[in-house]
């Protein structure tokens, strides 16, 4: 028995003794902890998950809940930092609540998940994509979103068919997600015998990139892929802009964030970025779309419809289950299907699912983007 579990149980048993008859179960609301960036320089990534998992609150909420209760938000924040999240997993442990739509940064996710899967409590993430997270054998761990080893693929393979670079640099903030979807792609270019002359990692948080530069234009690089986040891809390509190196970039869902049309300005046109596929475009989501503008919402962040999936499959499950139990929930999660605004999903043993797609846009400066992968 978990320590939630026992924390609960003890609750129970106390408020029976005091003859409180007239509990209900049924009648209190199930909880869910929205863990992820509520501050800091990714905050905003923080706020396509929170809109997509309020989104799937309210509409649930409104279709009568789950099992006869309602569901309802409780909002951490763990600044993207890992130190952080370990704080908030243990004040999410304390505040005894099962379910946790999070985290949302790879780095932040793994120490969470392992407080999580030790104290009986479900997480699903809808953004952390480091295969790491669910190598570990935990039970209660799953993901909307797919892995770094589907990203790294599909980047590294229409730079070699499409772009054809004669001599790549792949840099990285030196972060688990970062480095380890740059190691990725350079596996890919290695593979294909394109020379990578540089492969390097930048501090997070820096904003002088003028002695890098200077060295890619000595290396006379003609691709650029940056494994991160959009502030320093921001920065890079404004920088690059102003010293006249023009080499093509790329980047993986991290980069992919109309933020970084404002720190790159006209810079920004032409970035390349994996994402997953656009589903505010989806006819089928029209009535989802609508209900983001009547509250003056931009549904098209990368993690806006993977967190609505999360909470959504996190709900099914509970009605599949007829239980709160996470670990019945999780057997019922493995155990079906479910129809969701991102597609059909299924989930393999590990809590990740089988087919998830990233489709590689063009940016453009205006924050548009336009496919060039199906």
């Amino acid at each position: 028995m978990s320590k939630t579990t026992q924390r609960i149980s003890t609750l129970f048993a106390a408020m029976a003794l005091a003859g409180v008859a007239s509990y209900s179960l049924a009648a209190e609301p199930i909880k869910i902890a929205l863990a992820g960036p509520v501050t800091g320089p990714v905050a905003q990534y923080g706020d396509m998950q929170s809109m997509g998992a309020l989104m799937a609150i309210e509409q649930i909420n409104k279709a009568g809940g789950v099992n006869g209760s309602m569901l309802e938000a409780v909002t951490y924040d763990d600044a993207c930092d890992p130190k952080q999240a370990v704080a908030v997993a243990n004040k999410i442990v304390n505040d005894g609540i099962q379910f946790v739509v999070g985290h949302l940064c790879s780095g932040s996710s793994q120490p969470a998940a392992d407080i999580y899967d030790e104290e009986g409590i479900m997480m699903i993430t809808a953004a952390s994509t480091a295969p790491e997270l669910t190598e570990k054998g935990h039970t209660l761990i799953f993901r909307t979103i797919g892995l770094d080893t589907m990203q790294g693929p599909t980047a590294g393979n229409y730079v070699v068919e499409q772009l054809k670079p004669k001599r790549a640099a792949i840099l990285h903030d030196k972060q688990q997600y970062g480095e380890g979807i740059a190691t990725s792609v350079k596996k890919a270019l290695d593979d294909a015998k394109i020379p990578v002359v540089l492969f390097e990692g930048v501090t997070a948080g820096d904003k002088d990139f003028s002695a890098l530069i200077a060295k890619l234009k000595k290396e006379d690089v003609d691709f650029v892929y940056f494994g991160g986040y959009h502030p320093e891809m921001g920065m890079l390509l404004r920088q690059s802009a102003e010293n006249k190196f023009s080499a093509r970039f790329m980047g993986p869902e991290g980069v992919g964030n109309s933020d970084i049309s404002a720190i790159a300005g006209d810079a920004s046109e032409g970035m390349l970025v994996t994402l997953p596929k656009a589903f505010d475009e989806d006819p089928k989501n029209a009535h989802l779309v609508a209900a983001f503008k009547a509250k003056k919402q931009d549904p098209r962040g990368a993690f806006v419809f993977p967190a609505y999936a999360a909470v959504q499959v996190m709900a099914d499950a509970m009605t599949i289950s007829k239980s709160q139990d996470p670990e019945k929930v999780a057997q019922a999660l493995r155990s079906n299907s479910f129809d969701t605004p991102t597609g059909v999903l299924e989930f393999d043993d590990k809590g990740d699912l089988k087919n998830f797609s990233f489709v590689v846009y063009e940016w453009h400066a205006d924050g548009s983007k336009t496919a060039l992968t199906e």
